[in-house]
């Protein structure tokens, strides 16, 4: 065998001993591993794995005839196995058990049967009080005393019935029926049988209600609070013989008295219920007191008591309830009746009572960062409760002469001092809309067409409105962040409107429906001309990138004017008037073309080098 094979032989065999020495060393790794997945996952936390055993090559024997190549293939020497840190087999995943869905409980039939007995049995306390004192059956005496002894013991029996297992249900049902039977009781003795006063059956009354919704706070029952309430909205009625001023007393008396039952409790129910047990009769009696032809400022001055539970109910609940939205929306169903008192009293004392509504909301909403609950959502509802309550003092108060101007000069503001906020932008809009539709009732576009006299009255009325129509458009443009040019462009058009209903107002009251009429017409066609070249002239002033805007608007008024000119001037204005106008806007219009274009190239002569300059590094 010749040397250069033996070489490649010893190479070969060097390179099996590595390979044996790797396979080795593969081999003793899963024998680690197959013992530390045999053991618990806790044993192999805790106990340290036996180190590896040390692996030795075999030792390769060169033969006796390879002695020159024996040094220079000397067999490798291989350090021993590394030492691995013992590892320990993550813990078992528990498997997803799936979620045994419960059988629909039963406890629903008790509920529902317990509703009912307290249905069934106050309907028998009523037949008890009312049809027997109509068929004589009984003396009242024992009437008062059997109702009153079954509440009594009804309550007692709900006391001892709650402390039992599973007699909740059972001992609300029980404490409710005698509750209200005991409030039944005493509106019978003070309305059918005039024992006492309506004072004093108030008073009691007030108490017992207070009585049992404390019952109901102290078992933390909502539901108790509600078949308490509910039963009284609909049997209470019955009981005094219709919607009458003393059954609204009993029903605010009730609603007092529910009221500290909600102090950090989110009964939402509750509240609705106590709402709807004020103002539901109140809103029955306004009606019938209007159709009476009747006036009741006894009345009015209870929408008035059930305004002041609505707001002050909302802001005890507000703090811990997660349905805020719906307590803000409550408060407008109870404070209806005092948005309706015109139905019963004096104009005068119903615009006082809204506005004194739309301030009172107005004051909560300007310092209700400072009370608790009364969030953004709230603020915002009750932002236009207030506004629609000024809206309906002002209509209350005045007729259309002064109620337009009026709304008019309140949207200017609203839009002007509360320019940041998007409810006030949105309160500024609505003024400003039932402003102008008040405001066309006396400046119709009739009106505009053909000659009209006006007493001196509505052209006043009509004059100011105008103005404050003009100002009331640009401001609430203005408030907005973003003003579009579709906004510009539905401004122009009521600006439009107001400058033609002003000269022509003017022109007929001062030279009545002849030539007064063509005068105005002719002052509303060089008034259009007059704002579209001081549109023109602002924009010959602005940088180029601003000019868009004003010369749209501008080019419109030109070509609205035009069509005026042509389409209404021509063939309604008569001779001297018709060669005036014609005249006059041919000269403006001749001298816009001309200073347009002299102040545009002065105007960009001057900015070139301020430009030049800003763009020079």
């Amino acid at each position: 065998m010749t040397e250069p094979h033996r070489a490649v032989i010893a190479r070969l065999l060097t390179d099996f001993a590595a390979i044996s020495t790797q396979l080795a060393r593969v081999s003793t790794d899963l024998t680690e591993l197959d013992r530390l997945l045999s053991e618990s996952p806790q044993a192999a936390a805790h106990s340290p794995a036996p180190p590896a055993p040390q692996y030795q090559p075999p030792t390769y024997q060169a033969p006796q005839y390879w002695p020159q190549y024996h040094a220079q293939y000397a067999q490798p020497q291989y350090a021993p196995a590394a030492q691995y840190p013992p590892q320990t087999s993550p813990p078992p995943v528990a498997a997803a058990v799936p979620a045994v869905r419960k059988p629909r409980g039963e406890g629903w039939i008790g509920k529902l049967l317990a509703v009912a007995g307290v249905a069934v049995t106050l309907i028998g306390v009523v037949l008890l009080l009312v049809l027997a004192a109509q068929a004589g059956i009984l003396r009242p005496e024992f009437r008062v005393a059997a109702g009153a002894v079954l509440a009594v013991a009804l309550v007692g029996a709900a006391t001892r019935l709650s402390a039992r297992p599973g007699g909740r249900v059972g001992a609300i049902a029980l404490a409710a029926t005698g509750i209200a039977a005991a409030y039944i009781d005493v509106i019978a003795v003070t309305t059918i049988y005039d024992w006492v006063s309506a004072p004093v059956g108030l008073v009691i009354a007030a108490v017992v209600a207070g009585a049992g919704l404390t019952l109901a706070r102290r078992w933390d029952s909502e539901h108790l609070g509600l078949l308490v309430l509910v039963p009284l909205i609909v049997l209470a009625p019955v009981v005094v013989g219709g919607i009458t001023l003393l059954l609204v007393g009993f029903m605010l008396a009730l609603a007092a008295a529910s009221l500290p039952v909600q102090f950090g409790k989110d009964w939402v129910w509750l509240h609705a219920a106590r709402t709807a047990a004020t103002a539901a009769p109140l809103l029955v009696a306004l009606v019938a007191v209007y159709f009476d032809d009747r006036h009741d400022a006894w009345l009015v001055g209870a929408c008035g008591i059930a305004a002041v539970l609505a707001i002050t109910g909302a802001l005890i609940l507000l703090p811990r309830t997660r349905n805020r939205v719906a307590i803000a929306l409550m408060t407008g169903a109870g404070v209806l009746p005092v948005l309706s008192a015109g139905l019963a009293v004096d104009r005068v004392i119903a615009a006082l009572m809204a506005a004194a509504l739309a301030s009172a909301l107005l004051g909560i909403v300007s310092i209700g960062d400072r009370l608790p609950g009364v969030d953004g959502a709230v603020r915002r509802v009750w932002a236009a409760l207030s506004a629609v309550s000024a809206v309906i003092a002002v209509l209350v108060a005045f007729n259309g002469e002064v109620a337009a101007p009026l709304l008019l000069a309140m949207a200017a503001v609203v839009a002007i001092g509360g320019r940041r906020e998007p409810v006030a932008r949105c309160v500024a809009i609505g003024f400003a809309v039932i402003g102008a539709v008040v405001y066309l009732a006396y400046a119709s576009p009739s009106t505009l067409v053909e000659a009209t006299e006006t007493s001196v009255p509505d052209a006043v009325s009509i004059l100011i409105a105008s103005l404050l129509l003009i100002g009331c458009a640009v401001a609430i443009v203005w408030s907005f962040p973003h003003r579009e040019p579709a906004a510009w462009a539905g401004a122009a058009a009521v600006s439009i409107y107001a400058v033609t209903a002003f000269t022509v107002t003017v022109g007929v009251l001062i030279g009545g429906e002849g030539a007064g009429f063509f005068a105005g017409h002719v002052a509303a066609t060089i008034c259009w001309i007059a704002m579209a070249a001081a549109l023109f002239g602002y924009a010959a002033r602005v940088a180029r990138t601003e000019r868009s805007v004003p010369i749209g608007g501008g080019l419109a008024l030109v070509a609205a004017a035009m069509a005026k000119l042509f389409l209404f001037d021509l063939g309604t204005l008569d001779g001297i008037f018709r060669v005036v106008v014609f005249i006059v806007v041919g000269l403006v219009l001749l001298g816009m073309g001309a200073g347009y274009a002299r102040l545009l190239e002065k105007q960009d002569q001057q900015n070139a080098p301020a430009d030049v300059t800003a763009t020079t590094p």
